[in-house]
């Protein structure tokens, strides 16, 4: 399939804290493809998970308040002859739209963490960025850092919070993160397991748990995004900088309160490094996208003091879809989303089949009763 043929549609938005960061990478990917001549849709996610065809050339203040004006209200129909589909048809049916890709745009929760393309696989439904195994391991901090151990790449000590926890077998001061969601939503710098368990019992983003790991002052935050189409590739490596006053993580408002997301967020890019260090960035992140078969564009996160190296995460559909990251080597954002379509054709994601399930079992199950007894 040809990007510039194909039929597109950016999915944006969704029941996630990340819902509004989401509506601005879904607005700029719906615009960069509109304004090259392509045949767009935009599918807006609500906060109540709802689906609405908007127009692709929307601003964001449209979206302030909600759905905007002159929404569509569209399904989500699963099965043979799945996808997106409108209400109001021929016999009051839904009338299917024609779409062969869905460029995923929905930051975190359900859009991140394989709930939503769980969904797709089922509708038949082709889209770009990560499948449904890519999608859940990126969302876990926990399960992620195991395979880091497991693969024995660098990592500091991430250790899980629970209820009966007193302790974690290193000191405070603790990073405390949600072990499920992205963006800095939820982290914050603990004295000790006492308050990590306080927060637990209280607070809003750690109801499905949390993670714990040492605080070190000395670490800066660096980041590459990685794809893996048409061939295996790194971008620059960028630093991202502080902006609040005095801070000792950097935050949610550091990284997306500037009008574009992650775009209008202040780095240095390149990043200056020592080679060691850079090399051994580059050399984690590819076997990184190796482990977690990434598709569409990735950005792996890692801390460092300018001499020692530790990954930190995989950001699976990262803000902005980590266009300003690709300025060495240079790639175009339309170059980038024509890839990423290209790949959910050439790599379609889990296809599922009934084949095996022909009656044996059942036939010789006899009276469900009697298994019963």
């Amino acid at each position: 399939m040809n990007a510039s043929t194909a039929t597109i549609a950016v999915a944006f938005g969704g029941p996630s804290p990340e819902h509004d960061v989401s509506v601005l990478t879904g607005l700029l990917a719906a615009h960069e493809l509109a304004g090259a001549g392509r045949d767009v849709r935009a599918l807006y996610w609500s906060k109540t998970g709802d689906w609405y065809g908007v127009d692709p050339g929307s601003e964001a203040i449209a979206f302030v308040e909600g759905v905007p004006r002159g929404a569509e209200p569209l399904r989500l129909v699963m099965g043979e002859g799945g996808g997106f589909a409108a209400a109001g048809g021929r016999l009051g049916r839904p009338r299917a739209m024609s779409i062969d890709v869905v460029v995923n745009c929905c930051h975190g929760g359900p859009g991140e963490d394989g709930s939503l393309q769980a969904a797709f696989d089922l509708a038949g439904v082709r889209y770009t960025g990560p499948d449904v195994a890519g999608a859940a391991l990126g969302m876990d901090k926990l399960a992620f850092a195991g395979m880091a151990e497991a693969a024995r790449l660098p990592v500091l000590a991430r250790r899980p919070v629970l209820p009966s926890t007193t302790d974690v077998g290193f000191p405070g001061p603790y990073i405390m993160k949600p072990r499920f969601g992205g963006s800095s939503i939820g982290i914050q710098l603990v004295a000790d397991t006492a308050t990590a368990l306080s927060l637990l019992a209280s607070g809003t983003h750690y109801r499905r748990g949390a993670v714990l790991e040492p605080y070190r002052a000395e670490l800066f935050d660096l980041n590459v995004a990685v794809r893996a189409w048409p061939a295996l590739e790194l971008s620059a490596i960028e630093r991202p900088l502080r902006t609040s006053t005095g801070a000792e993580i950097l935050g949610y408002h550091d990284k997306y309160v500037g009008g574009q997301g992650m775009a209008s967020a202040p780095r240095e890019l390149p990043a200056v490094l020592e080679p060691k260090v850079a090399d051994e960035l580059r050399a984690c992140a590819l076997e990184v996208a190796r482990l977690a078969e990434v598709r569409g564009v990735a950005r792996i996160d890692f801390l460092s003091d300018g001499e020692s190296l530790y990954l930190n995460e995989i950001n699976t559909v990262p803000g902005s879809l980590a266009r300003y990251l690709w300025v060495d080597p240079p790639v175009p954002f339309l170059a980038l989303l024509d890839a990423m379509i290209e790949e959910a054709e050439a790599r379609p994601t889990a296809r599922y089949s009934a084949a095996g399930a022909d009656g044996t079992v059942l036939r010789g199950a006899a009276a469900i009763a009697a298994k019963l007894a």
